[in-house]
């Protein structure tokens, strides 16, 4: 008895260093905690307690809500994660898998009392050598080109976003995916946001990732996909694309970040669907929308400790405004700089601040002024 005692305290110190192994399995916990504290002021008056606004920035949700104050103060702990992977030697045959859940944009609890809300799954899947299935950064995107900024997002408008299903092949540089297809429509005239499901062709994606003596990192990517909508008595199939390239430039101790997206037709792939991927003519047919956005972000290291990001971010949609109507969104902005202090490595403490304005097909404009104070512990 007390040698299995023993088994079980050894398993339990096991997981909480971070990993354990059971045969050629190896188990990986990881995550971190983070708090944020962040001070808002609205030009057209704050979106209600809990509403995704107040979460994080999101392009088109800043144009304010007539009525309200312009100021506001939120604490929240929703960006904290976790996630679980495995990783098994088959034969020489790598498979792993891995899931990771946060707590942000669900508006499932409140704030009155216990602030609880529900995980949802930001990743899941499987991968057997070269293939991957299931759930995680679309392939259109780069995630290690994000800047190190304390919002959520960052440079929300000026980078693809986008989590899904699909499934991918990567041999060396190269990536090619299949994945998950959704169709987002402005009605003919304006109106509500029209979404579709219909179809049976996948999104493709095509990347490219590689790396330079110096040291840089670039990756250029490819998307072509089918917009369609079957609802209602509409029927309509057109095509979209993009393209994109991102990297990542060492300059001494520092670094560059940054992106450039363009296309016709994107839609959600970019500024998390600040604008719709087309819009409905007369006839009922659909007519794609151009988009091009970007970022750019420079990281400075004050010393071995300290370090600030300096970014803009931007995006504009060329709206047919015969088609659109004029209460579209348009352009949106934003800017960050921010200072950020870890005393030790897995803790973080630091301050941020950001700048955003949206402007409307019609000339309507939105601004949002915020300051955010976080601490963040890498499990």
């Amino acid at each position: 008895m007390k040698q299995a005692k023993l088994s079980i305290i050894a398993m339990v110190t096991m997981l909480a260093a971070g990993s354990v192994a059971a045969g050629d399995t190896e188990f990986k916990f990881g995550g971190y905690v983070k708090a944020d504290v962040m001070f808002s002021d609205y030009s057209n008056g704050a979106p209600d307690s809990g509403s995704l606004s107040r979460q994080f920035y999101v392009p088109g949700t800043i144009y304010g809500v007539p009525g309200n104050g312009d100021q506001v103060v939120d604490f929240q702990a929703r960006e904290t994660r976790f996630n679980f992977k495995t990783s098994t030697d088959l034969n020489g045959h790598k498979l792993s898998g891995f899931i990771e859940l946060d707590f942000m944009t669900h508006t499932d609890g409140n704030e009155r009392v216990s602030n609880s809300y529900s995980p949802r799954i930001r990743q899941a899947f499987v991968s057997y050598d070269n293939w991957l299935v299931g759930q995680t950064w679309t392939t259109f995107q780069n995630p290690g080109a994000l800047p190190e900024n304390l919002d959520f997002v960052g440079a929300a408008e000026g980078t693809p976003f986008v989590r899904q299903g699909m499934v991918r092949y990567t041999n060396g540089g190269f990536q090619f995916a299949i994945e998950n297809p959704e169709t987002t429509l402005t009605p003919n005239g304006g109106g509500g946001r029209i979404t579709s499901g219909s179809g049976m062709v996948p999104d493709f994606v095509a990347r490219y990732n590689f790396k330079t003596e110096g040291g840089a990192k670039y990756t250029v990517a490819g998307l072509v996909r089918q917009l369609n909508i079957e609802k209602a008595g509409l029927d309509s199939q057109t095509m979209g694309y993009g393209v994109s390239f991102t990297g990542v430039v060492p300059v001494g101790d520092d670094d560059i970040k940054f992106s450039a997206t363009a296309g016709d037709g994107m839609g959600r792939y970019m500024a998390l669907n600040y604008a719709n991927a087309g819009v409905l003519d007369s006839n009922g047919d659909i007519e794609t929308i151009s988009s091009y956005g970007g970022f750019a972000a420079y990281r400075h290291w004050w010393n071995d400790k300290w370090r600030s990001s300096f970014t803009l971010s931007g995006f504009k949609a060329d709206n047919n405004e015969a088609l659109t109507g004029a209460g579209v969104n348009k352009e949106s902005f934003s800017g960050y700089i921010n200072l950020l202090y870890s005393p030790i490595k897995p803790m973080t403490v630091g301050v941020e601040y950001m700048h955003a304005k949206n402007t409307k097909q019609n000339g309507d404009e939105g601004e949002l002024d915020r300051v955010i104070f976080s601490v963040k512990y890498v499990l």
